[in-house]
C-alpha cells in the first residue's frame, strides 16, 4: 500500500522508523512543512517524492492513506481534506483542538466509511493493555487513578531541541493521552471533568501547569498533574489504585504494590498502533482508536476546558 507521510518532525521520524518494518507498506510521498527539512527527511529515508502541498501528495497515483504528524492546529483541516479525497487517515492526537473540530471529523469518518484513526498510542502500550485486561476480567477493581506528566517546555522546541513553528497545548495534546486512557479503562463517557490552570507563559500564551480531576458516576476518581515547567527529561507515570492491588506504570514497566514487575508481552506502542491502522483498512473494519470511538475523550476534555475557563 502506498501512503503519504505528513510531517518531518519528531513524530514523523517515529512513524517512518516503524513503517519500514511493516511488510507491504511504502511511503510514496512526504508532505512537509519546511522545505529544507522535508527534502533532507525524504532523501535520508529514500522517499521518492516530497512537497509542501499536502493535496499534491495525496493526489499521487496509488496513494491510499495518509499518516498526519503535523502541528495540532491543522489536524482537523488536513483530516477533512484527506477524507474528502477518499484517503484513509491516521492522525496524531489531538484529532482537533476543540470539541467542534473533533465532532466534524467523527461525522465525516462515518459519512465516508473510510478508516479514520487517532494515535491514542497508550491503548496499544503493553503495560496499559495488561491493566485493561485485569479491569475487564474483574481482577482489578479501580478506585483511583493518579497520574503525572512532566516536561520542560519553556522554550518552543521539540524533543530534539529543534525550534517549533507552532505551540503545543498541555491540555488538548499532552493531557489528551491521560484522559483517553482513563476513559478507556473506566468506560464512562459522561464522567465529570474539571481543572485548574496556572499562569500563561509570557511569550507562548499557554498555561504551563494544569491540574485535572475526573469522577465517574459510581465514584471512581482520577487525579492528574501536568507541567511544562519541570526541569529534567520528559516523565510520565500512572498509579492504578484498586481494591485488590495497586499497580504502577512507568518507563515501560508495570509493577505491583510490592515492587514486583509484572511480565508483559513484547511489542506494543507505535508499532502495534500503526499495524492496527493497516489491518483495519485491509479488513474494512473500525479500528480500536477510530475518531468516532474516541470522541467521548474530546467531550471530557471540553468539559475540563470549560471548567478552567470559568
Amino acid at each position: 500500500m502506498k501512503i503519504c507521510l505528513a510531517g518531518e518532525g519528531a513524530q514523523g521520524i517515529s512513524h517512518a522508523e516503524v513503517l519500514q518494518d511493516i511488510e507491504g507498506v511504502e511511503i510514496d510521498t512526504l508532505a512537509g512543512g519546511i522545505a529544507a527539512d522535508a527534502e533532507a527527511f525524504a532523501y535520508q529515508r529514500g522517499i521518492p517524492h516530497w512537497s509542501l502541498d499536502l493535496e499534491e501528495c495525496l493526489s499521487r497515483d496509488g496513494v491510499e492513506a495518509v499518516i498526519l504528524t503535523t502541528p495540532n492546529q491543522v489536524h482537523c483541516a488536513q483530516t477533512e481534506l484527506a477524507l474528502n479525497m477518499g484517503k484513509h487517515v491516521l492522525v496524531e492526537i489531538p484529532m482537533g483542538i476543540s470539541l467542534a473540530e473533533s465532532q466534524r471529523i467523527a461525522e465525516l469518518e462515518e459519512r465516508t466509511g473510510l478508516v479514520c484513526m487517532v494515535c491514542h498510542t497508550q491503548r496499544y502500550n503493553s503495560a496499559f493493555r495488561e491493566v485493561y485486561r485485569q479491569v475487564q476480567e474483574g481482577e482489578l477493581t479501580l478506585h483511583h487513578i493518579v497520574q503525572q506528566t512532566y516536561f520542560f517546555r519553556r522554550r518552543n522546541e521539540n524533543r530534539f531541541g529543534k525550534k517549533r513553528t507552532w505551540v503545543d497545548a498541555l491540555l488538548w495534546h499532552q493531557a489528551c493521552h491521560m484522559v483517553d486512557m482513563c476513559y478507556w479503562l473506566l468506560d464512562d463517557p459522561d464522567m465529570e471533568g474539571w481543572g485548574q490552570a496556572g499562569p500563561l507563559h509570557a511569550e507562548l500564551a499557554v498555561p504551563m501547569d494544569i491540574s485535572i480531576g475526573m469522577r465517574t458516576k459510581d465514584g471512581k476518581l482520577v487525579t492528574s498533574a501536568n507541567s511544562f515547567n519541570n526541569y529534567g527529561p520528559i516523565y510520565s507515570e500512572y498509579r492504578f489504585i484498586g481494591e485488590e492491588a495497586t499497580l504502577l506504570a512507568q518507563k515501560g514497566k508495570l509493577t505491583d504494590h510490592e515492587g514486583q514487575e509484572i511480565e508483559l508481552p513484547a511489542g506494543g506502542g507505535i508499532d502495534a498502533q500503526d499495524r492496527e491502522f493497516f489491518a483495519s483498512i485491509k479488513a474494512g473494519r473500525q479500528p480500536l482508536t477510530s475518531c468516532r470511538a474516541c470522541l467521548p475523550t474530546m467531550e471530557i476534555i471540553d468539559r475540563i476546558q470549560r471548567s478552567i475557563d470559568v
